[in-house]
């Protein structure tokens, strides 16, 4: 379930690249490894189309000790722009093969050990989507959410881009994902620490501070509610809601780690495409 890949650099991370727009391209070019040690996470959202996907992890691949990747929303989306018409799970296979064969650890491989100054730990790339269990308050269903959603206009473009087949539904493919994720990371030593990186938040409390609280359904499971805990998290590195910042939950730290749209980088202090020291 492991595989060690002596590391002593740094364990750097980054998500939600969007490399199909021009600015965020050019951040891109200019991303680099502190030292030939470093690591490099990427939470997803690389692009939309897989040749977009392809041109950025092979830059990064380049540049980086070791690249890992875990899918976001948007490198599942099944776009009418990409000449890769596969959907659901025949889409994330692909997307697989497509990162062995640029080197790129998915959430497919063996978890690989990073014997850093902080290590030694495990880093676990995860694929688990969502379920619609992050509800807006006074809604007690999935239909009952999904129709405030529509009444305020806040509805994700997965309803009818990211297609869940031969699953019958998004929060099926979820199901089926936490419960092969769990048995895996179960596996592991129990005195092994982890990082683990994912698309979406692990625990729902990094998305109180969105705009549109609605959009939460969006952005996980209650499912992973403890796995910070319970899986030795020496810290959780996810994207998906481009508000980049650091947060604590029982002790453990969560870093949001995207760089999102250019429309939203004025909103932030740092500069954009800054890579996130982990450990």
């Amino acid at each position: 379930m492991t595989a060690t890949d002596h590391g002593g650099g740094r364990l750097l991370a980054i998500s939600d690249l969007h490399s199909g727009y021009a600015d965020n391209r050019a951040l891109i070019e200019r991303m680099a490894p502190e030292s030939d040690e470093d690591w490099l996470l990427v939470a997803g959202d690389v692009a939309e189309t897989v040749s977009d996907i392809r041109r950025c992890l092979k830059t990064l691949t380049g540049r980086f000790r070791k690249v890992v990747w875990a899918p976001g929303n948007h490198e599942l989306w099944t776009h009418p722009s990409d000449t890769v018409t596969l959907r659901g799970v025949d889409r994330y296979a692909h997307l697989v093969e497509v990162c062995r064969e640029l080197g790129v650890t998915t959430p497919e491989d063996p978890y690989p050990i990073w014997q850093g100054p902080d290590g030694p730990v495990a880093v676990a790339p995860l694929f688990l989507l969502y379920d619609y269990s992050f509800l807006p308050e006074g809604c007690a269903t999935k239909d009952e959410g999904l129709a405030y959603a529509h009444g305020t206009g806040v509805v994700c473009n997965d309803e009818s881009l990211l297609h869940p087949d031969p699953y019958p539904s998004r929060e099926a493919w979820c199901r089926a994902r936490v419960a092969e994720t769990e048995r895996r990371l179960s596996a592991l030593p129990d005195d092994l620490p982890m990082v683990l990186v994912n698309h979406y938040p692990l625990h729902r409390h990094p998305t109180e501070v969105l705009w549109y609280p609605e959009f939460a359904m969006w952005c996980g499971t209650r499912l992973t509610a403890d796995w910070h805990r319970r899986f030795r998290a020496a810290a959780v590195v996810y994207g998906h809601l481009h508000i980049p910042r650091t947060t604590y939950h029982e002790g453990v730290r969560f870093e949001e780690v995207s760089v999102g749209y250019p429309r939203e980088w004025q909103k932030r202090q740092g500069p954009p495409g800054t890579l996130r020291r982990i450990l």
